[in-house]
């Protein structure tokens, strides 16, 4: 890590930022109160505008950046055109990892529980030289799991307030040419998709299409091929608030939102976190998460083939 600003200490946190002022401001507050972020350097990421009417949201949202910026001692990066999440979050993960050699992630509709920072550079020191761990993740489905450990591995990455290192990083593929042909294989596809809890194969494929803009699941594919797995919490130290139709790429999962805001905010705030010595997934732990995929998939696509019916039932009444 020698060549890196890592061996002065500091972990970078990039905040990526669109068109929603109040969850910014939210965010800002949340992150405020983490232990140990006098240990970071704060960056915050402002997309340029997708068309004039944005312009008046976007103008709001970095304000509040700046503001934070001030009081967080951040650096705002105001890009000039719209970049869209995918590249905006591609292209500064992509400039902190060669700056420091890590990077922790966050969306403006996030707020964060205390112990998240502290949670994240202990993790990210613990597994820096492990190159089976490819991401910290800090977000957690609301499924129970048992009190101990604090923390497991699993073959499965997120999205939702993670960090990684520039050695995981580096393999990112933003165009995998071999994925298209690889999931033509039953058995590949299957395990892919979680054995069948989750659809990404469908979401990779629509985004080979250009029909989505997911950087998320083209990393879910390059930690997949490399057999490669993430540290996760017992408990999310991460609540997301934007699938509230506010977010451009907010999707159906409402589930998301389960756990309540006040038990990440207010609930357990670890001092130390007991964190796995094997480099080995919970398959326990696994085996949960999957049963809880599979009730929420089967149970979206009941609702959407109930609204496309009515919504069919419309048309053909008017």
């Amino acid at each position: 890590m020698s060549d890196f600003l890592q061996a002065a200490k500091k972990t970078p946190v990039a905040v990526f930022l669109y068109d929603r002022p109040a969850y910014a401001r939210s965010l800002f507050e949340s992150l405020a109160t983490c232990d140990r972020l006098d240990e970071c350097d704060v960056y915050i990421y402002c997309d340029g505008p997708r068309s004039v009417k944005d312009t008046d949201a976007v103008s709001a949202t970095r304000q509040v950046a700046n503001e934070w910026a001030n009081r967080l001692g951040a650096q705002v990066i105001e890009r000039a055109q719209n970049l869209g999440l995918s590249k905006s979050i591609v292209n500064g993960v992509t400039e902190l990892c060669s700056k420091y050699g890590r990077v922790i992630v966050l969306e403006d509709d996030f707020i964060l529980n205390p112990s998240f920072l502290d949670y994240m550079v202990t993790s990210l020191d613990r597994y820096e030289h492990e190159p089976a761990v490819f991401q910290i993740s800090g977000y957690m489905f609301p499924v129970e799991h048992p009190l101990k450990p604090d923390a497991f591995f699993l073959p499965l990455t997120t999205t939702w307030g993670w960090a990684t290192w520039h050695r995981a990083w580096r393999v990112f593929d933003p165009s995998p040419g071999d994925a298209a042909e690889a999931l033509r294989e039953p058995r590949r596809r299957h395990k892919f998709d979680l054995d069948g809890s989750y659809p990404y194969s469908d979401m990779l494929e629509r985004r080979l299409r250009n029909e989505n803009d997911s950087w998320g699941v083209l990393f879910w594919w390059t930690v997949f091929k490399a057999g490669g797995l993430v540290l996760h919490p017992r408990e999310s130290l991460v609540w997301v608030g934007g699938f509230d139709r506010t977010g451009t790429h907010c999707g159906d999962q409402p589930w998301s939102q389960e756990a309540s805001l006040e038990s990440v905010t207010s609930g357990t705030q670890l001092k130390s976190f007991d964190l796995p010595e094997q480099l080995t997934p919970d398959e326990a732990a696994f085996a949960r998460i999957k049963s809880f995929l599979r009730k929420e998939t089967s149970r979206r696509s009941v609702f959407a083939r109930v609204r496309h019916r009515l919504a069919s039932l419309r048309l053909t009444a008017g």
